[in-house]
């Protein structure tokens, strides 16, 4: 019997994606196939092309997805064909010690969904039923394609012990930073402020809760931010940029006792002065980093509640998020946009023609 096929965007090279034919996934054992409706293009997948920088060639990217199982491997129930779902994308190995206590994301031999193996920029793509979370038909298929970055906003705040009824601090308003505002309102956050250096993004953190906004380009906005919370400082800062500006801020707003979470990823090397480093100590503020969004058990109740508040609406989605949403078969095209610096202000989504 001759092997089914599916288009897929293939990278083979740095910037050599090709919209080609493929295998079609079939769900071994303990699998879901899912027919993929939208896929968004992740910061870390920017790198893999534009840079060549995948740990393998071809690959099949992908890993913030979603869409509706098709079918199910043998040995697994609890879902059914036409439910629309999406995946973690983390497989960890279950048997390592981290995995065993349940911190999933420190995993020594895991496997990443359109990383490590082929992902979800393809017709379908084939997962783990263990990590396959299902979500309501009322939630559009571009904002089920936000889990990720909703659940790793939420990591960060359970990691960090977020606490209700102070002032928070979200650096940086992109995807993360705008679901870390929201979590930390429904979470019983007093006020939630939002810092950015685009106002585009600022007056979209305040559309979907924010009680205020920095403009961190702005001359004298410290100033702003001190009064704000009458020279106090915020008791909760998340830092989601992973800029060398915004984590030096981050030091600046804390106050004192404060808790401060470095969610964004760095990509260049971070210089601090001993001057603004020794606020840590004379603050006496916590300051922990938050990487991935899982916990126990898998892949957690950031997954779990993500699905639910998206659900019953509790977090907002405004179609602002998203930049622009290109065919499947433009993935090559879309990430192209990555290399004008400025030039993508939200999620690009990337989304398969109608059957």
């Amino acid at each position: 019997m001759k092997a089914q096929t599916m288009k897929a965007a293939v990278l083979h090279g740095a910037g050599d994606v090709r919209y080609q034919d493929v295998p079609k996934p079939v769900p071994g054992p303990g699998e879901v196939l899912v027919r993929v409706v939208a896929a968004g293009i992740c910061g870390s997948d920017v790198p893999r092309v534009n840079d060549g920088a995948a740990h393998f060639f071809p690959i099949i990217l992908g890993h913030e997805f979603s869409g509706v199982i098709v079918a199910m491997g043998e040995g697994v129930d609890g879902f059914s064909v036409g439910q629309r779902a999406t995946a973690a994308p983390l497989v960890p190995c279950m048997r390592c010690g981290d995995c065993q206590k349940g911190d999933y994301a420190l995993c020594s031999d895991y496997k990443f969904i359109g990383s490590r193996v082929n992902g979800a920029f393809a017709d379908y793509v084939s997962v783990p039923a263990l990590g396959v979370v299902p979500f309501e038909g009322s939630v559009p298929f571009e904002q089920a394609c936000l889990f990720e970055p909703a659940t790793i906003a939420l990591h960060g705040l359970l990691h960090a012990g977020f606490e209700p009824g102070g002032d928070v601090a979200v650096l940086g308003a992109g995807t993360i930073g705008l679901y870390a505002l929201q979590w930390a309102r429904l979470l019983g956050a007093r006020r939630c402020a939002a810092f950015d250096i685009t106002r585009e993004r600022l007056d979209l953190a305040l559309r979907l809760g924010a009680d205020a906004s920095f403009d961190t380009a702005e001359e004298g906005f410290p100033a702003k931010a001190s009064e704000y919370t009458s020279g106090k400082g915020f008791g909760h800062v998340f830092e989601t940029a992973g800029s060398n500006a915004t984590m030096a801020m981050a030091f600046e707003l804390a106050a004192g006792k404060a808790k401060v979470c470095f969610i964004g990823t760095p990509h260049a090397d971070l210089k601090f002065g001993w001057k603004l480093f020794e606020k840590m100590n004379r603050k006496e503020f916590t300051l922990t980093g938050s990487w991935m969004s899982y916990s126990a058990p898998f892949p957690g109740r950031e997954w779990s509640w993500t699905a639910e508040r998206f659900g019953d609406g509790g977090l907002l989605f405004d179609p602002a998020v998203i930049h622009k949403a290109y065919p499947m078969d433009k993935a090559g095209e879309a990430f192209e946009l990555f290399k004008t610096p400025g030039a993508v202000k939200g999620k690009i989504l990337l989304v398969n023609r109608d059957e």
